[in-house]
């Protein structure tokens, strides 16, 4: 059998292009929405490919109004806004820096300005930088991986618990690597063992205010992140040593963060989702 779950590809650009991917990600949701995000009104960083836009179109499908914020990927963004739409929803993007706090508090103030309200907000957007020894990670590389993972998370989260209130739901895209580590990309498998503390803290302090926090911790997933970080080489194998023996696409975890999202999880605050193939974590 080939050793190879995808063919050799390689993006030279931070966070990636989903249209430039071969296959493409499958981002489409698998069933028929039944209202469960109805009147909601979901605001998604990273939103314009990957585990983003399958989320995107999921929440749309489910009767929320989207807004979602990229970096610069105005072919991805076009396209998920239409696919949006095509749901019957309404969608909202811009363009900008997560790591970026005034970029943060304009996407809020924007998202209040023209839908009035926020319900749901999902810390999506990441980077990463394949690296395989600690000594070759610069600092300019570091300041930007936390800049982006971790201080983009606080900005915009701090931009919109003023606007959130009993009912809302905060979830942040943590990962795999923040508890069994990556050798190749430690910066950011700090940072999103950073992203779990961050979640295990925040729905403690919002508890009281019946704003739930939890989190999804995905495996190897096919998205733009991966070609724009790997070998060529290295994208060719990418998954095949999970159980399921394969990469996962961004339609099987957007459901994590559907039922994260919705009142289906409404007993569940601090918790993390792990579609990641079949890893076993946590002990």
């Amino acid at each position: 059998m080939s050793e190879e779950t995808l063919p050799k590809q390689h993006q030279a650009h931070q966070p990636g292009k989903e249209h430039e991917m071969h296959p493409r990600p499958d981002y489409e949701p698998r069933y028929q929405g039944s209202g469960r995000l109805a009147g909601k009104v979901a605001a998604i960083t990273g939103g314009d490919s990957g585990i983003g836009r399958a989320t995107a179109v999921l929440f749309a499908r489910e009767g929320a109004k989207v807004a979602f914020l990229y970096k610069d990927e105005e072919e991805d963004a076009a396209e998920t806004e239409r696919l949006i739409r095509n749901e019957g929803s309404e969608a909202f993007s811009m363009s900008g820096d997560v790591g970026d706090r005034k970029v943060c508090e304009q996407f809020i103030e924007q998202i209040i300005g023209q839908f009035g309200r926020l319900d749901i907000l999902v810390n999506n957007a990441a980077e990463q930088h394949y690296q395989e020894q600690l000594t070759d990670i610069s600092d300019e590389q570091l300041h930007r991986t936390y800049q982006t993972n971790i201080f983009g998370m606080f900005y915009i989260t701090r931009a919109a618990l003023p606007h959130m209130g009993k009912g809302s739901t905060i979830i942040c895209t943590t990962s795999v690597t923040a508890y069994k580590g990556q050798d190749v990309l430690m910066d950011y498998a700090t940072t999103k063992g950073a992203i779990l503390a961050f979640v295990r803290a925040l729905s403690g302090n919002l508890a009281s205010k019946g704003i739930r926090v939890n989190g999804v911790a995905p495996g190897p997933i096919w998205t733009p992140l991966i070609p724009a970080s790997f070998p060529a080489e290295q994208v060719a194998s990418f998954g095949k040593n999970v159980p399921l023996g394969r990469p996962g696409q961004p339609n099987e975890v957007a459901p994590a963060m559907l039922f994260l999202a919705c009142e289906d999880s409404s007993y569940m605050t601090g918790q993390i989702l792990h579609p990641n193939g079949g890893t076993l974590v946590g002990g």
